[in-house]
């Protein structure tokens, strides 16, 4: 009885202090689980184009020239090439130092059949890109990961406490499973609260873990530590090459055909220009036959387009696979429909949870008040210690 008195105090003290920021993640978290397919309905124009009869797409090289050219202040950072005929062609430029802020950011969709722009879109005025500043900084930057980072960390206790609280009796198992629907409000809430919170505590309690990877360095260091038995992580890091210019080859076109020959299963390809001509190029492809997140890496000289360097998932250590699979095991896709689902009704609840939490809180203060109140009205007076005295004892 201690123990949970103090598992108790923790939950409801912690809840309260990470409360709204919970609710926010919470929140943006489950708009994020569908992101491709809410986008892709909703602004289907910027994605989806008609492929026109007997004519051939555009040269990528000569849409990257053009995308140059019509954004002089912006530098091509990205291109995303669906393997779908009836898709665009997506640019990411950016601008600046800092390159990361989303007002120095600009989405290009281009038909790559007439190789003209559809639309731009600047990175603060794209709906999931602020929603995910909102998810991971709360849109205040470092100070933001910090807020989000220890709000992960207490929501991980919060779920392990409420699973303790909530751990029945034998002869309460059936209670603590079901909600009573046709009860008060209170009992409603609280059954609301702490049983959908059980259903759901198992994809919450990786969620929060995940994230704390992404928050904390240390986190992420034990990942690689319990996989490869050491701290020393693999980064992607593009190799040495420098660029050849004036070549007169159409080498975007080369990468994208070598990296079809090289990995032939269908996925998209993005390729990534290095931020100097020292670098090379590299083209990422994601292998839809598989779970989410599964990508090979291709490596190409700028101007030439000569293959470099080959980067291959099964090849990469327990570690860094495990690493890989903490981004679709936090959103949720990594296996499609079937987990982000899951994911989504996980993020609702968890959305919820604050506010009945805070509802039952607000419930136990007044149960508290009320019984306070009634103690005092119920103290009767004393009587006179001596009734021929003219002093008397009240209760105060």
């Amino acid at each position: 009885m201690m123990m949970k008195k103090i598992f108790g105090w923790l939950h409801l003290w912690l809840g309260i202090a990470s409360g709204i920021v919970v609710l926010v993640v919470a929140g943006t978290g489950s708009l994020l689980v569908f992101e491709e397919q809410l986008e892709h309905v909703f602004q289907s124009s910027f994605f989806y184009v008609e492929v026109p009869a007997n004519t051939s797409r555009q040269p990528l090289d000569n849409l990257t020239a053009y995308v140059q050219r019509e954004n002089p202040k912006y530098k091509v950072g990205n291109i995303m090439i669906e393997p779908e005929a009836d898709r665009s062609v997506v640019y990411l430029l950016r601008k600046g130092k800092g390159n990361k802020v989303l007002k120095n950011q600009l989405y290009v969709a281009v038909n790559p059949y007439t190789g003209k722009i559809i639309e731009s879109m600047p990175g603060n005025k794209r709906f999931f890109s602020v929603v995910l500043q909102l998810h991971r900084y709360l849109c205040m930057g470092e100070t933001g990961k910090f807020i989000t980072g220890i709000s992960c960390s207490i929501f991980t206790i919060l779920i392990l406490t409420g699973l303790i609280l909530w751990w029945p009796k034998r002869n309460a198992r059936k209670q603590r499973l079901s909600v009573k629907w046709n009860a008060s409000f209170k009992r409603l809430n609280w059954d609301l609260h702490a049983v959908f919170g059980f259903y759901v505590h198992i994809i919450l309690l990786i969620t929060a873990l995940t994230g704390l990877i992404w928050s904390y360095k240390w986190a992420n260091n034990l990942l690689y530590m319990a996989f490869d038995g050491n701290t020393k992580q693999q980064k992607i890091v593009s190799p040495e090459s420098p660029a050849v210019k004036n070549t007169g080859i159409a080498y975007l076109e080369k990468i994208v055909n070598t990296t079809n020959v090289r990995l032939p299963y269908e996925g998209t390809i993005t390729i990534r220009f290095a931020e100097n001509d020292s670098t090379a190029i590299s083209a990422s492809k994601e292998d839809r036959s598989r779970h989410g997140n599964v990508s090979d890496f291709l490596y190409f000289q700028a101007g030439t387009g000569e293959l470099v360097k080959e980067r291959l998932y099964d090849n990469e250590s327990n570690g860094t696979i495990a690493r890989r699979w903490v981004y679709p095991l936090h959103r949720g896709t990594l296996y499609g429909w079937p987990t982000q689902i899951l994911a989504l009704i996980a993020a609702l609840v968890a959305t919820t949870l604050p506010i009945s939490g805070f509802l039952i809180w607000m419930g136990r203060k007044k149960k508290k008040k009320k019984t306070e109140t009634r103690g005092k009205a119920a103290k009767p007076q004393a009587l006179p210690l001596d009734k021929h005295s003219d002093t008397s004892v009240q209760y105060q």
